[in-house]
């Protein structure tokens, strides 16, 4: 019943319109690149060699589209490289079954690796997979092969050629991160304004942290409003739940708290504006009257102590964020300043200077449990068999099974599944649609050739709308191509049908017979998102106990290896809810109390952070003691937690009942806060993970029985947003 309810979700999921910004340009001016190329092909040489450099073309266009913070005419020619070598590869192998076979095994092998270095490397080496497939159909000869294979790169040459000459939105994807993050800070102060409390999703912040990092040519061009900013939200984000806190802030009611709602109301409408004029390019303009709610009176504010504190920071940082955005927010092209700024630019390795990277990264993933190495185990067996089935049936072209295969593997369950279903819907669409104009207007290459251009600018528009449509375009681009090339539709049509299906059932196959569920680990990345929380805030702790420079560092290490491990553990657990087997170790009810203990010790941290004492200036040595048990209670607890023992947090209890007495009564109000919120948030994950053997079978059984229950009624109640 899981599976079958799974599925249906799957269904739902891969038929879904997503609601995302077209860019009509972008896919106009990669089209233009396929238009390119297919042309003097077609008119010059013959259509086999159109269809090589519109292979290129086509899959260098389709690599710009994946989200990545390295110059688009370099991932553009590197797609076409890839491409062409394969190609060749494949044709010198292609001759004997006995040699292509361990080839094709070996290279997409490699291909599923690449996942370790991000999505955008996996997908590009996918389609290097499906190069390789389509060699069987090239010319007898080697020195026809090179020529094909140089067609082919010629096809990420002309994308990047084209991407030289007509840049669109110069360095969009980078102000995007930077402006989301910006505005992720804008939307958690009006969080604030009702829910002193509410948490902060860092994945905006860590999403514009990665897209800081440049290479040596990059940073060169690099617009001035790209600079500060960032730091600038990092900064902020803590002196805005500390002022929102109804102990350590503005009080829960009265003036104090009606003066904390104006401020973070207005702070929220200027840090969008900033947002705005990042994103957009343009001037900052300043919502009217900040200014003068932003001021603080020195005399008559309604505000004190640490919330008067914490007014003033935030007033300081808002306008030194207006003044980055608006230095050069208007000119895309304005130089990187010399200087101090430059001197901490987030170094990205040059593609020539990436291999110890990629070996780095690969390397850490060779191990049986890793996702990674389960999808390339799964890609190398799926496009073998698959090649060797399709081979065996009567029928044309059976490299689109396993081509059909490679291009819907994932990692993950869902996107699999997803893409498998969606591949297939679209495929059936495309080549009805493409086959009936096929059958209208007869033989005629030059016709079909710019009907495939017209097929591929659709593709690319719709993207990012959803999978299921882009491939609908894309299949009938094929079918253009292959009339392009004088194929009857009668034996290419039903065979792409049957093959695509064919490879879609073989993915779906393989990672129910060898998957990577996120389920089972979820108690594990739970671990780690409680031992790196502990970390920082220990780090903050020491920040109190001596504050130096090199405790600051070590506090903003901490801070972003924290946000890490709940990244992962929030990737897992959305991963493992979509998954059809039983929770084990953790119910999902679980998963999320222990989730929110753990989001509020980061909270604790975050407030204690907002006031910690500058460089040389007077310590706290008390907190030292703090620090080293609250450091060594959440690594023992982690491992508890992945053994599925009940934590103790003996360490941390002790050191907190010696801050009772009267000198307790002395130490800063927001350690003394912070320290309450910590214990809170542990005893609460306490009682979210604490629990016998026998309770956790019964809790699992509950938790399947509430799961099917809320699924039965929202097929009732829910049917009607279902494909939204």
């Amino acid at each position: 019943m899981r599976w079958l309810r799974t599925f249906r979700e799957v269904v739902r999921s891969g038929l879904t319109i997503e609601e995302t910004r077209l860019e009509p340009l972008l896919a106009l001016r990669t089209a233009a690149g396929v238009a390119i190329v297919i042309g003097p092909a077609l008119w010059l040489v013959s259509p086999a060699y159109a269809a090589s450099a519109a292979l290129g073309a086509y899959s260098a266009g389709g690599a710009i589209f994946q989200r990545t913070w390295r110059p688009r005419k370099v991932i553009a020619l590197g797609a076409g490289a890839g491409l062409a070598l394969s190609t060749f590869v494949g044709y010198l192998a292609a001759g004997r079954v006995e040699t292509f076979l361990p080839l094709l095994a070996v290279w997409a092998f490699a291909a599923g690796m690449s996942w370790a270095l991000g999505s955008t490397a996996g997908i590009v080496a996918a389609t290097t997979v499906g190069s390789m497939l389509v060699t069987v159909t090239l010319p007898t000869s080697v020195g026809r092969a090179l020529e094909h294979a140089g067609v082919i790169a010629l096809g990420g040459v002309a994308q990047a050629v084209l991407i030289l000459l007509f840049p669109i939105r110069r360095w969009g994807a980078h102000r995007d991160a930077l402006a989301d993050a910006l505005a992720a800070v804008a939307n958690y102060a009006r969080w604030l304004r009702q829910d002193p409390s509410a948490p902060f999703d860092p994945v905006p912040l860590m999403t514009a942290r990665d897209a800081a990092a440049v290479t040596p040519s990059q940073a060169r061009t690099r617009p001035p409003a790209l600079h500060g900013p960032r730091g600038l939200a990092e900064r902020i984000l803590p002196v805005l739940a500390a002022l929102a806190d109804p102990d350590v802030g503005a009080p829960p009611e009265g003036p104090g708290r009606d003066r904390a709602r104006e401020l973070l109301y207005t702070a929220a409408d200027v840090l969008d504006a900033a947002a705005r004029s990042i994103r957009r390019g343009t001037p900052v303009e300043v919502p009217p009257g900040s200014a003068d709610v932003l001021r603080i009176d020195e005399e008559h504010d309604v505000l004190e102590g640490p919330a008067r504190q914490a007014a003033e920071r935030l007033g300081e940082l808002l306008t030194e964020a207006l003044e980055i955005a608006g230095s050069g927010g208007a000119r895309d092209g304005a130089p990187t300043p010399s200087g101090p700024a430059s001197a901490h630019l987030r170094v990205r390795p040059t593609m020539f200077r990436l291999l110890p990277v990629v070996l780095r990264a690969v390397r850490r993933e060779l191990r049986r449990d890793s996702p990674v190495f389960r999808h390339a185990v799964r890609l190398a067996a799926v496009a073998t068999l698959g090649y060797l089935i399709a081979s065996r049936l009567p029928v044309g072209h059976g490299y689109w099974a396993p081509i059909a295969s490679v291009m819907v593997m994932r990692p993950d369950f869902h996107r699999t599944y997803a893409r498998a279903v969606g591949r297939l819907a679209g495929t059936l669409v495309g080549v009805a649609l493409a086959t009936a104009m096929v059958r209208a207007l007869g033989p005629d290459a030059h016709v079909f050739g710019a009907l495939a251009v017209v097929a591929v600018a659709l593709s690319y528009t719709l993207n990012r709308t959803g999978y299921a449509y882009s491939q609908c375009f894309t299949a009938a681009y094929v079918v253009f191509l292959l009339g392009m090339g004088g194929q009857a539709w009668e034996q290419t049509v039903p065979e792409r049908m049957v093959l695509t299906l064919l490879g879609g059932a073989l993915a779906m196959l393989a990672y129910a017979v060898f998957p990577a569920w996120e389920t089972p680990r979820l108690a594990g990345r739970l671990a780690d998102w409680l031992a790196a929380d502990g970390r920082y805030a220990a780090a903050v702790l020491r920040s109190y106990a001596e504050p130096t420079r090199e405790h600051r560092v070590d506090m903003r290490k901490a801070l972003l290896a924290s946000r890490e491990a709940c990244a992962a553990w929030q990737e897992a657990y959305d991963h493992a809810k979509q998954e059809p087997v039983r929770p084990r170790g953790l119910t999902s009810r679980e998963a999320e109390e222990a989730q929110e203990a753990l989001k509020e010790l980061d909270r604790a941290a975050m407030l204690m952070e907002s006031h910690a004492p500058q460089a040389d200036s007077r310590s706290t040595p008390e907190t030292e003691r703090l620090a080293e048990a609250l450091e060594a209670d959440t690594a023992q607890a982690a491992v508890d937690v992945r053994e599925h023992r009940n934590p103790d947090w003996r360490r941390v209890e002790e050191a907190l009942d010696a801050w009772d007495g009267a000198a307790a009564g002395e130490w800063n109000p927001v350690l003394r806060r912070g320290a309450e919120l910590q214990r809170r948030a542990l005893e609460d994950l306490t009682t979210a993970v604490s629990r016998t053997p026998l309770e956790r079978d019964v809790g699992s059984t509950r938790e399947e029985r509430r799961m099917r229950a809320a699924v039965a009624q929202g097929d009732g109640s829910g049917s009607a947003h279902g494909g939204v």
